[in-house]
């Protein structure tokens, strides 16, 4: 990333009282870029987006936007100079304005009429201009967030944040609003992170996700990577089920190299399941459990060691409870466990 553009934090901590909330996180967003922030709630996420905005003071380490330095070194930029446009999870709307008013609030040194322009303009790409005269409180909750979302990008902030976006929207709404949302903020060339809880919405949006446990960053990748690579069984699992197999058990044996120490972590649709009536290629099982996904199903199988082992499948499945079957591995999986 050019020190001109985007967002770069360096070696930021920060504590509340003994507690260290963020620890030495560094990641970078360039322009025009979605990175999202991944992690349980506690996990220094939300501390580490108030610590970019200003709201807090990093204990060590630097924050640059747009090439400037805003924190670090005993510097601290105040929150209302930062080259930010920030989307709180409650939209922070002021009642007693009108949608275009709220838009209007954030753009300065432009005239009245120049002011309506832009904003009108913002309106228009959130898809909301036919709502600029209405009050917040007749909106719904999408209507509000893509309003909230104008209004940040009318002061046409270098890094734009975004804390928990979608999470008040119910899941009818959440895509829609999704879409829209990361379509406008890529095409303003703002940096972007976006904090989310949600596994599935981080792998949906980010260019680039960072997943943090316990104040640190523990892997920063493309969704594809995060997914098929994590660094640790703890990162696997944020992504759904895995399946975590021991190279001396019975199916361990039968889809490990011989020189295979550590634990397998094996995503549920690299195994496939086939009849028992084939020529034995991996370990027989009984189906126990099957999960209805949607568009997917996951099956567990039982295997005569005992070990239970899912796979998934596209539905309509004919599988049933008690059908015997063979676990084969559909392609090798070189993530393990340290």
């Amino acid at each position: 990333m050019t020190e001109q553009q985007g967002l770069l934090v360096t070696d930021v901590s920060h504590r509340y009282g003994s507690r260290v909330s963020v620890k030495s996180a560094s990641l970078e967003v360039q322009p025009g870029k979605v990175h999202c922030l991944l992690g349980h709630s506690g996990s220094g996420k939300t501390t580490l987006l108030r610590i970019i905005a200003g709201l807090e003071s990093a204990l060590t380490g630097e924050v640059k936007l747009a090439g400037m330095k805003v924190a670090g070194e005993g510097f601290h930029q105040p929150t209302e100079k930062r080259a930010i446009g920030f989307v709180f999870q409650n939209y922070a709307l002021f009642p007693h304005l009108s949608v275009l008013r709220n838009v209007m609030f954030g753009i300065t040194r432009s005239s009245r009429k120049e002011k309506r322009e832009i904003a009108m303009n913002l309106l228009q790409q959130v898809e909301l201009d036919e709502y600029a005269r209405s009050m917040p409180h007749a909106l719904s909750g999408g209507q509000q967030q893509r309003v909230a979302l104008a209004r940040a990008l009318a002061r046409k902030p270098a890094v734009m944040l975004l804390d928990e976006p979608f999470s008040e929207l119910d899941s009818r709404l959440r895509s829609e609003v999704r879409e829209i949302t990361l379509r406008v903020l890529r095409s303003s060339n703002s940096a972007t992170l976006m904090v989310t809880h949600d596994p599935q919405e981080a792998l949906g949006s980010g260019d680039m996700v960072s997943v943090m446990r316990e104040g640190l960053i523990e892997q920063t990748a493309e969704p594809h990577h995060l997914y098929n690579h994590p660094v640790n069984e703890h990162t696997a699992r944020i992504f759904g089920v895995i399946n975590s197999i021991s190279p001396s058990s019975e199916f361990g044996r039968s889809i490990c190299p011989p020189d295979r120490e550590n634990t397998l972590l094996v995503r549920p649709e690299q195994i496939r399941l086939s009849q028992t009536s084939t020529p034995p290629q991996g370990s027989q099982g009984v189906i126990v459990q099957i999960n209805y996904e949607g568009p997917t199903v996951l099956i567990q199988s039982q295997l005569a060691s005992g070990q239970l082992v899912w796979t998934r499948e596209f539905t309509p499945t004919e599988r049933h409870p008690g059908e015997h079957v063979q676990l084969i591995m559909a392609e090798r999986n070189s993530n393990g466990a340290q």
